[in-house]
């Protein structure tokens, strides 16, 4: 697409431009459309720049290929005749570059310049897609574009810069957006501070009180997870330009707040005395950076003159074609008149505020501040002048609650001893509000209070922020030791050694982590984590002399004084206020004494933030279980990661500027991931306040969450202990069941019937009656026919079937002997021999008491038939017989063979 000349205005005032695309079909655009890229705010690079530019933009259209620039301003250079250069850098790298004489560009403010002329050049400059070829497309959409416009103004006389301005580029896309992300970060401390204080003056059991404000979401910790975000931004490196567009959603937190009013009070005690931006790592607006852009050759300059690249006369078709580009450009450049708000173009800036960094450079906290606005010699009392304030909304804010629950009170809107204690005790919650406040924002006075000591501002800011720096120490300090004395006033110390052992433990249930645990400690458990390994260490134990003394948690007396400092911690470790007062110095000294110093302050913090998370891995110094879970591994980890990617971003290692974008939003994504998580643990942290407020009340709604108050209320009477958790031991596993019946031995009980007579007669069965004639009967007869059968059962004048016995369903060995004591004599002697064997083996079986064996011998010898009768009685003269001799047993067994 290519522009042509024709402009057209409409009834209402709106103008449009005439364009030609590819297929030669004419399109008409919007004067005032957004560009794809455009120029905002812009410096003095030169800082004795001959001319005062109010007004320097350029913008990239991409739908017609053209470049619209506009230069405004003045001079008291009486007569000069002048040569300009437009550069245009992208990611550290020049994209797009133009030298030319303004008369020939048809520039007549600037032809020659003359101090009674207003300077104002404006046009449109055609491009082809070689002048943009540099420029990704990826820039046209990438959030927060990495860009600078660069003027440089040349005297024809001296051939020297007499001027330079430079403007950052963007896109329109950006992550900085406080109005929406600021605010509901707002709304969320908002909740966080009023669930907070819900559970500090609720109740009138004062131990009680303290256990339930121990478990709502700690503003201390909310306020450190902003504040180490925010923060991030004073390290001494060269931020790629998403990083403090993102840490602008959280200025407020920092006390960076912009007012147009307070910052021209704070203008007016500094002075002209702005300070020295370099020495914090930023180039400042106003002073002479040479090296911008990569800095330039003036020769190159007047080599490259206008004439040289928009020659009349031509050789060849490309110069001519060239030639027709340059007529259109200039024809254009003169015809081009300044828009500006009024007529609905805003896509440009305005020339930075003294004291700023040039806009595109964000070294450094001056460079995170460059995104608010403030000038970095204006950190400190801007912060602290909304500290100031933010004290005296705290105090108003407890003072107007308490009366107005007295008008409720009054109005009978609510019971007369509802919040009886805090009514009667506003004043000393009020100075406890307001300690409580001191004590969250010390990292961030002590911080700016040695941030202006090292930037060396103004002598009476400077003293200002030494008598801060003084009081906030001094004071904070002696609080501490005087807390820490009241308690331990009756006691003393002993140094034992020990060891710390390294321990596998899971970080939220679930993720595989490392604890930290002594040795002492660890054998007052029955069942101790695993030990990795173990390091000497000396353990310092405090010897209380009153045994008798309730605990720091039930010492009413004490929480009334001191529970700003240590209600939220657990009862063995309350006094952890004074350990993180000590580590909130250091961090403070490294990010402000040592601004300038981007290896000291990257290394030295990540020793500091290591020690730390170690330090309160092994205390777990919260009663919360999600303020440490928050505390201990989230935020540790964010503040180790962001230093050691922060590294990366030294000049020293002169990384490209696409690669340090890529770190910058790794960086932006962990920090993002510990904002959301911040922001549910709110929400969480408000439930749980809700639920501790309504203690009292039987009803509770919602009602589906009564198991989950129980178990939290639960959870909060163990953990208000801080005794350690025995282990139920581990469970032996059982073995494997597997059949266990056996027979040991069998014995037989006397039965009614061995004591009758008729029943133990043989004679009296059947079968006794059929076996005694067969028996009887000589060796080698024929067996009893079937007519001996009937004839025996004519006999008988029993009912029972054949075979059958009275009384009783078994033999017993009594009857075996009894029947065999008179058949022994009638055996055959040379049958004796014959069945030795197997009476042997019979006798084996029966000696050994095992029926069962002796069943299955007798069915091995007939594998097709149960055991006859017969069978049956010598199993049951086995049993009896179990004892006698072997001799005995043999000669019974082959009588009653050979009989058979």
């Amino acid at each position: 697409m290519t522009l042509a000349a024709n402009v057209a205005t409409t009834a209402d005032g709106v103008k449009y431009v005439e364009a030609t695309t590819d297929d030669g079909q004419a399109l008409w655009l919007k004067d005032t459309r957004k560009p794809a890229l455009y120029t905002q705010n812009f410096g003095d690079c030169l800082g004795s720049s001959l001319i005062n530019v109010t007004r320097f933009d350029a913008a990239y259209y991409k739908d017609n290929m053209t470049v619209l620039f506009h230069l405004e301003g003045n001079t008291n250079v009486a007569n000069e005749s002048l040569m300009m250069y437009i550069g245009v850098f992208a990611y550290g790298q020049a994209r797009f570059d133009l030298t030319f004489n303004p008369c020939n560009a048809q520039i007549y403010s600037l032809c020659p310049m003359n101090r009674s002329v207003p300077i104002e050049a404006n046009g449109i400059i055609p491009v082809s897609q070689s002048d943009v070829a540099g420029i990704p497309e990826i820039a046209l959409s990438i959030p927060d574009f990495e860009g600078q416009a660069i003027l440089r103004i040349f005297a024809n006389s001296t051939e020297s810069e007499i001027g330079c301005y430079s403007g950052v580029i963007t896109n329109g896309a950006t992550f900085s957006h406080p109005s929406a992300v600021g605010t509901v970060i707002g709304i969320f401390v908002i909740i966080a501070m009023a669930a907070s204080f819900a559970t500090a003056v609720y109740g009138d059991h004062i131990p009680t009180t303290r256990t339930h404000y121990a478990h709502s979401l700690s503003l201390l910790v909310v306020f450190s997870v902003f504040h180490h975000i925010f923060y991030t931004g004073a390290l001494s490196v060269n931020w790629p330009s998403v990083l403090p567009a993102f840490w602008s959603n959280f200025a407020w937190t920092g006390g960076m707040i912009y007012s147009e009013s307070m910052q021209n009070s704070i203008n007016q005690l500094i002075g002209n005395d702005k300070g020295n931006t370099s020495i914090v790592g930023a180039a400042g607006s106003g002073s002479e950076a040479d090296d911008l852009g990569g800095g330039y050759e003036i020769s190159q300059i007047y080599k490259r003159t206008f004439n040289n690249l928009f020659r009349r006369g031509t050789h060849s078709v490309g110069d001519q074609l060239t030639n027709l580009r340059s007529a259109e450009a200039e024809e254009n450049l003169a015809k081009r008149t300044l828009a500006n708000t009024t007529q609905g173009y805003d896509w440009y800036g305005s020339p930075v505020k003294p004291g700023l960094p040039l806009p595109g450079n964000f070294s450094g906290f001056a460079g995170t501040l460059a995104e608010e606005d403030i000038p970095a010699s204006n950190a400190f009392m801007t912060g602290f002048l909304w500290f100031l304030i933010l004290i005296v909304v705290v105090a108003f804010l407890v003072a107007a609650f308490k009366w107005i629950t007295e008008a409720l009170v009054k109005y009978k809107r609510i019971e007369e001893t509802r919040l009886a204690y805090f009514r009667e005790n506003w004043v000393g919650f009020t100075g406890a509000a307001v300690l409580r406040t001191v004590f969250i924002g010390f990292f961030m006075i002590i911080y700016l209070a040695l941030f202006q000591f090292t930037y060396k501002g103004p002598a009476g800011v400077t003293a200002i922020a030494a008598l801060i720096f003084t009081l906030f120490l001094v004071g904070m300090s002696t609080a501490a030791g005087y807390a820490c004395f009241y308690r331990l006033r009756y006691g003393h110390y002993e140094v034992k050694r020990d060891r710390i052992h390294v321990e596998k433990t899971k970080a939220l249930g679930f993720l595989p982590w490392i604890g930290f645990g002594y040795e002492s400690h660890r054998s007052e458990k029955n069942q101790p984590r695993a030990s990795v390994g173990s390091l000497l260490a000396w353990n310092v134990q405090y010897m209380d002399e009153d045994t008798q003394r309730t605990n720091v948690h039930e010492d009413e007396d004490f929480i009334r004084k001191f529970g700003w400092l240590s209600a939220r911690f657990r009862r063995t470790r309350w006094w952890f206020f004074a350990l993180w007062l000590v580590y909130e110095f250091v961090r403070a000294c490294f990010y402000g004494g040592a601004a300038g110093q981007p290896m000291t302050q990257v290394f030295g913090l990540m020793v500091v933030e290591f020690i730390a998370i170690i330090a309160i891995v092994i205390l777990r110094p919260f009663e919360g279980a999600r303020l440490n879970a928050l505390m201990v591994y989230v935020l540790g980890f964010s503040k180790v990661a962001t230093l050691a990617l922060a590294a990366a971003f030294d000049i020293r290692f002169n990384l490209a500027r696409i690669t340090t974008t890529v770190i910058g939003v790794v960086i932006i994504v962990i920090q993002g991931i510990l904002t959301i998580l911040t922001l549910i643990a709110i929400i969480f942290g408000a439930i749980s306040s809700y639920m501790s407020v309504t203690r009292d009340r039987e009803a509770f709604r919602p009602r589906k969450w009564e198991p989950y108050r129980q178990r939290y209320f639960a959870h909060l009477e163990k953990t208000a202990a801080d005794v350690p958790q025995v282990r139920p031991p581990t469970p032996t596993p059982e073995a494997p069941k597997e059949p266990y019946f056996r027979v040991a031995s069998v014995r037989r009980e006397p039965k009614i019937e061995d004591d009758d007579k008729d029943a133990n007669d043989p004679a009296s069965s059947r079968t006794s009656v059929a076996l005694g004639a067969t028996i009887g009967s000589r060796p080698g007869s024929r067996p009893q026919t079937r007519a001996n059968s009937m004839w025996s059962a004519s006999m008988s004048n029993s009912n029972l079937p054949y075979g059958a016995r009275p009384h009783r369903a078994s033999w017993s060995t009594r009857d075996v002997n009894s029947f065999h004591e008179g058949q022994h004599h009638k055996h055959s002697n040379s049958n004796r021999s014959s069945q030795l064997l197997s009476g042997e083996r019979m006798s084996s079986k029966a000696s050994e008491g095992s029926l069962r064996d002796l069943l299955n011998f007798e069915r091995s010898r007939s594998p097709f038939k149960s055991p006859a009768p017969a069978a049956m009685l010598d199993i049951k003269k086995a049993r009896a017989d179990k004892g006698k001799g072997k001799e005995d047993v043999l000669d019974e067994r082959s009588s009653e063979e050979s009989r058979a």
